[in-house]
């Protein structure tokens, strides 16, 4: 088992121990499970090659070759040569098993059936003092504290392997962009997508995105904060854009466009299903810190000449998200609020008994131009999961959910250190 920062600036000798110069990096082949090495730099400008399997031994800062200077044989840097320490060394990389995106402070290489493997990556303090050439002092003066100096390493096999975009070329390290595995990181958590992707910058964040389902992309979208969220759809084609807002709740979906470019935030609502942008445009009319600006359309609302029964079989076909069921709310034709329905008295009613004579008509409503901190009084005194949003004819319009009020009314520094229960 050998670094990569215990190879660079090695002497490299030919068989007949005579120098041939210094090894200024290491070029790979990127592959499955693990990156195989296929030769060795000894210039600045990596344009020649020295091929791995010219090299007969490593032993300490010393790297012997089979053969001699003058017959040794040299090839030029292919251009989709992935050079260790010029692209890997120092950049960010995905833990898929640790749900994060980490810096590479070193590499590990190991012998495998005559090739060298890349086989892990040290993300630890001992791969920054080892490039310093003090990690022995580091360990010594730790173990003076009784502690040893923990290796921090990361498989290869559980990280996301580099790739050059089409057309790159050697000497184009900044082109380099994290190959996200959408069957690898769809498989996470949308919670921890969002954590990985958060530490990413603009053009990762799109190869995430790109990876993965509307489905998995919108709930990761969910995930993240509102400034990453506008980040994520500015820089994403409109049309991608528009079928991932399309699978989010509308009042989410308000709160992005409102924060984009008017034109391109028309672009992505004209591509959008009709339904679905209409209701996010009667949102986006409303001012954010009014009871219109933070309900949302996504409620459950029931016909008042229905039975329990056909109630209950209405919301099996309407298969509302749990989100969304936190009252179920009994309207007439002309969608004027009647009143509210307990789950629990539903269950337990007659079949056949009109849903009319067990619901709750004196409802606490708010109007659409009600302040935040109106809405989150009105939520606090009666102990409220959701607040119904009526116009002045009392027709129901949307409901203000607890977590979205308290998101607006507290302290960011407060926000931060409660749990995220909704």
């Amino acid at each position: 088992m050998v670094f990569l920062t215990e190879i660079l600036g090695a002497e490299v000798v030919d068989v007949r121990q005579r120098r041939v110069g210094r090894v200024r990096d290491l070029a790979v082949r990127v592959q499955q499970p693990y990156p195989v090495v296929t030769g060795l730099a000894t210039s600045r400008r990596l344009d020649t090659v020295i091929p791995w399997s010219a090299v007969r031994t490593i032993a300490g800062r010393e790297i012997a070759l089979r053969a001699t200077r003058e017959t040794v044989e040299r090839y030029g840097a292919a251009t989709d040569d992935v050079w260790l320490a010029r692209d890997i060394l120092d950049k960010q990389v995905v833990d898929l098993d640790g749900r994060r995106v980490v810096r590479v402070n070193d590499l590990q290489l190991t012998e495998s059936a005559g090739s060298m493997l890349l086989v892990g990556a040290d993300i630890g303090i001992r791969g920054i003092l080892r490039r310093l050439g003090v990690e022995g002092l580091g360990k010594a003066i730790v173990r003076l504290f009784g502690r040893e100096l923990p290796m921090v390493l990361v498989a290869w096999n559980v990280v996301d392997p580099l790739e050059r975009p089409a057309g790159g070329g050697a000497g184009v390290s900044d082109s380099l962009r994290l190959r996200i595995s959408g069957a690898r990181i769809a498989k996470l958590h949308p919670a921890d997508i969002a954590d990985i992707v958060e530490d990413l910058g603009s053009k990762e964040r799109s190869a995430v995105f790109e990876s993965l389902s509307g489905e998995i992309a919108a709930d990761t979208l969910e995930e993240m904060e509102l400034a990453d969220q506008v980040s994520v759809i500015e820089h994403m084609d409109v049309e991608r854009a528009s079928q991932i807002l399309e699978e989010m709740p509308p009042d989410e979906v308000a709160d992005i466009l409102a924060e984009i470019p008017e034109d391109r935030a028309q672009e992505i609502l004209r591509l959008m299903e009709t339904e679905e942008a209409s209701e996010v445009q009667g949102l986006l009319a409303y001012r954010e810190d009014t009871a219109g600006g933070l309900m949302t359309t996504e409620f459950v609302a029931v016909a008042d000449s229905l039975t329990a029964q056909e109630c209950i079989d209405e919301l099996r076909r309407l298969e509302p998200d749990a989100e969304s069921i936190y009252y179920v709310f009994v309207v007439d034709s002309a969608q004027h609020l009647q009143g509210v329905l307990s789950l629990r008295d539903l269950i337990v009613a007659p079949p056949d008994r009109p849903i009319r004579e067990i619901m709750i008509r004196d409802v606490v409503t708010v109007r659409p131009d009600a302040s935040v901190e109106e809405v989150a009084a009105v939520l606090s005194k009666y102990n409220l999961l959701a607040l119904p949003v009526v116009d002045e004819e009392d027709r129901l319009q949307g409901i203000v959910t607890v977590d979205d009020a308290l998101d607006e009314v507290l302290p960011d520094s407060v926000k931060r250190k409660l749990p995220k229960v909704f």
